[in-house]
């Protein structure tokens, strides 16, 4: 098979470096529970929401991000039996291009770069897997989709979800 990934909050933890810099930032106390269903920017003071929506904007935000749990070693396993491919949005902040390569090159260095795809829309890879925390993405794969689990994801409905990555590997091992 050939297995499409997204990075962000599939692989690597986006959501939760957002909570851990507001509440630095603000010397706040948000938690995870507090914004599931939500995107952390709206579960902020409103006059604190564009402080939260540019953090990609910093230099080092992507690149100091924390792997998920388990998604090391099951796509090493993935890697092994299947085609992976890390498929990542990757052009719409300016530091996001190199520090997410420099970050797959520290933590995937089992994925060649060859096998990595930095783009913008999703829609155009062909092949039979993504997983993917945004629906958007997954609305237009013309294959079978995984919605990961991330905070802001849990009411969406209408796709097949994983959780985490030992559901993933119990789907596709």
């Amino acid at each position: 098979m050939v297995i499409f990934v997204d990075m962000d909050e599939v692989i690597a933890d986006t959501y939760g470096a957002h909570i851990e810099i507001y509440n630095k930032q603000f010397s706040e106390n948000l938690t995870l529970e507090l914004c599931n269903g939500n995107e952390v920017w709206r579960m902020v003071p409103p006059e604190r929401q564009q402080s939260v929506r540019d953090h990609a904007r910093n230099r080092g935000f992507f690149r100091n991000l924390k792997p998920i749990k388990n998604a090391q070693e099951i796509l090493r396993k993935l890697n092994e039996k299947h085609e992976v491919y890390i498929a990542s949005a990757a052009m719409q902040f300016p530091n996001s291009l190199e520090e997410k390569s420099d970050w797959l090159d520290e933590h995937l260095s089992f994925i060649p770069w060859q096998n990595r795809i930095l783009c913008g829309h999703k829609h155009i890879l062909l092949g039979d897997v993504l997983i993917d925390d945004r629906s958007y993405n997954l609305e237009k794969f013309d294959g079978r989709t995984l919605l990961f689990t991330s905070p802001h994801n849990i009411k969406t409905t209408g796709f097949e979800r994983a959780n985490n990555w030992l559901e993933v590997a119990d789907k596709l091992l």
